[in-house]
């Protein structure tokens, strides 16, 4: 299996405290973590890649720790998640796919309760593309006031040997939501959906 070569590794975390209607007692504080590491199938077709999401696993769940640190430190306090990456113009796009179970499955280990499916997308791209990873409730996908995406972004990455390997994690619903449908408190927690 191919060795993970990081390059960097980018968090940040912003806080929204009102989108022009009242200041929310609590803000919303939403996170990313980025890693961008070597592709080690830039530049050519290979067959056989699936066991890279194997040697991923690891990366998944440093990054989804480094989350929760920058989030309070408390993994019980996350409600939302989402997870993306953005493939070097030397890759294809099913290089990031590579990132579903790790990525995913790292939130969701150390998470307690996620039952619901980790939202993704994916691109190919150039140094500084952004990417607009969606996030839904950790427990149940249809909390609508939970539908939410954050805009991520390294200046400098991917390069076309590159992949920009990303997790988001949220402390709670939108601000203002008042979309309606399912609520937080009304979650059954039987399917991952309700």
């Amino acid at each position: 299996m191919p060795e993970v070569k990081i390059r960097k590794m980018v968090v940040s975390v912003e806080e929204t405290f009102h989108e022009g209607g009242p200041v929310a007692q609590k803000p919303l504080c939403r996170a990313s973590c980025i890693a961008v590491i070597e592709n080690p199938y830039a530049g050519r077709y290979e067959e056989e890649i699936a066991g890279f999401m194997d040697d991923l696993k690891p990366l998944g769940v440093e990054m989804a720790g480094k989350l929760i640190e920058a989030l309070g430190g408390n993994p019980d306090n996350i409600e939302g998640y989402g997870k993306g990456a953005i493939v070097g113009e030397a890759g294809e796009i099913e290089h990031g796919a590579l990132w579903h179970v790790p990525g995913g499955y790292s939130m969701r280990e150390l998470i307690k309760d996620s039952m619901a499916i980790v939202p993704s997308t994916k691109k190919v791209g150039s140094p500084g593309t952004r990417l607009d990873v969606p996030l839904t409730h950790t427990n149940a996908s249809y909390v609508r006031s939970h539908f939410d995406a954050m805009e991520v972004g390294v200046n400098d990455a991917p390069r076309a040997n590159e992949l920009a390997l990303v997790l988001v994690m949220s402390t709670g619903a939108r601000v203002h939501n008042r979309a309606g449908g399912l609520v937080a408190a009304d979650i059954k927690g039987e399917d991952g959906l309700r």
